[in-house]
């Protein structure tokens, strides 16, 4: 039993340093993004030139750090999604989505459809069933991919019918989808 408790000893300590470690080097990035904003060169930018130094003494790994200046000269880029799922009883979802980050979005929308008896679906798996209005014959690419304007509305072409309790499970599905922040619309296949 000595020797569980040495290891016990020794993760916990481990742990602890490993997250002292982590905030540092957070805090090290940032002020590394902060700085590369006005100039992303630390031969014109004093300050970025100190930053990335002590980073550098603190052994932060220089991706770690070319990644911190490269984030701070990007834009915010907003990209359109959408996003087929299949809910209770094989109802075809279309949710519209407009983020910043696409892994982010798809995984929240995944864990709220998980919680709703609802899973995502394959791209295009979904959309042969509805008829986009609003914008030229173009369908969605991905679930990844942008494919129309904001206006598009969707419209099932093959409208289903589906018990009570799968339309009020539907009906909690579509509120939480529609109460995420990236979430634009939500079409289904109900009739």
């Amino acid at each position: 039993m000595s020797g569980h408790n040495k290891w016990s000893q020794i993760k916990h300590k481990k742990g602890a340093t490993d997250a002292k470690k982590s905030k540092l080097f957070s805090k090290l990035l940032h002020a590394i993004s902060i700085a590369a904003k006005t100039e992303p060169n630390p031969q014109f930018n004093p300050r970025l030139r100190t930053a990335v130094e002590t980073a550098k003494e603190k052994l932060v790994s220089l991706e770690n750090i070319e990644n911190a200046i490269n984030k701070a000269s990007e834009q915010k880029n907003l990209e359109e999604m959408t996003i087929e799922a299949y809910g209770p009883e094989g109802v075809a979802i279309i949710i519209k989505a407009i983020t910043d980050n696409t892994n982010r979005t798809i995984s929240e929308i995944k864990k709220i459809l998980t919680d709703y008896e609802a899973k995502l679906a394959n791209p295009g798996s979904v959309l042969w069933g509805f008829s986009a209005e609003g914008l030229p014959a173009c369908p969605a690419r991905d679930q990844g991919g942008s494919a129309s304007g904001g206006d598009t509305t969707w419209k099932s072409k093959f409208p289903q019918n589906i018990s009570s309790e799968s339309k009020n499970k539907i009906e909690q599905l579509i509120t939480e989808l529609e109460n995420y922040e990236d979430t634009q619309n939500v079409f289904t296949n109900i009739n």
